[in-house]
C-alpha cells in the first residue's frame, strides 16, 4: 500500500511538473530526486517563536489542543486548562500556560519544567474534557496522571514529590 502511495506521489508530482513545463529540470539527474513527503509529521507550528516568547517548548500535536492565550475568555463552561510552573515561564513569564481543547480527543506534546499544578477546562458539572497529563521527573520517572476536568490537580511538587515536567496532554472521551 505504502508503494502505490508513493507512485500516486511521483505521478502526481510529474504531472505538476509537465504542467509547469519542469520535467526536464525537475529529475534532470535521472529521476533519482524524490518529490516532496506528502506525510505530515505533526510539528507544532511555529513553536519556535513560542519557545522564544514564553519559554514553552511545543514539539508536535494534531490540533485539536493549541497553545492558548490565557486571558481567553470562557466560552458557556467551557475555558482553558491552565498549567502551573515554578518557572518563569508564558506569556507573562509568570508561570502560567494554558492550553484550548478544540475536540474531544487530541494530544500535544511538550517540554513545560517543574510543573505542580493543572487545572480542568470545566466550570461546571460535566463541562470539561477528560485529559490525561505525561511527566516525567529529572531522574527519568514517568507517570500519567488524570486531570480532574472541572477543578485542579495537584502534580509533581505539588504532591510533595520530586518536581516534574509536563511532555504530553491527551484528550479522551
Amino acid at each position: 500500500m505504502e508503494r502505490t502511495f508513493r507512485s500516486v506521489l511521483l505521478v502526481t508530482a510529474l504531472a505538476a511538473a509537465a504542467a509547469a513545463g519542469g520535467v526536464a529540470t525537475a529529475f534532470a539527474d535521472g529521476g533519482t530526486d524524490q518529490p516532496p513527503s506528502a506525510v505530515e509529521d505533526f510539528s507544532y507550528p511555529g513553536a519556535d517563536k513560542i519557545l522564544a516568547d514564553t519559554g514553552v517548548k511545543l514539539i508536535s500535536g494534531d490540533g485539536h489542543i493549541l497553545f492558548a492565550d490565557c486571558a481567553t475568555p470562557r466560552t458557556g463552561d467551557l475555558g482553558l486548562l491552565v498549567v502551573h510552573s515554578s518557572q518563569a515561564i508564558g506569556m507573562k513569564h509568570d508561570g502560567v500556560v494554558c492550553f484550548q481543547v478544540l475536540a474531544t480527543t487530541g494530544t500535544v506534546q511538550m517540554q513545560i519544567p517543574s510543573v505542580f499544578e493543572i487545572r480542568g477546562d470545566g466550570y461546571a458539572p460535566g463541562a470539561g474534557h477528560k485529559v490525561k497529563a505525561r511527566l516525567t521527573t529529572d531522574a527519568g520517572a514517568q507517570s500519567t496522571v488524570d486531570v480532574n476536568p472541572n477543578s485542579s490537580t495537584p502534580v509533581g511538587q505539588g504532591t510533595g514529590s520530586a518536581p516534574t515536567a509536563l511532555l504530553q496532554l491527551t484528550a479522551n472521551p
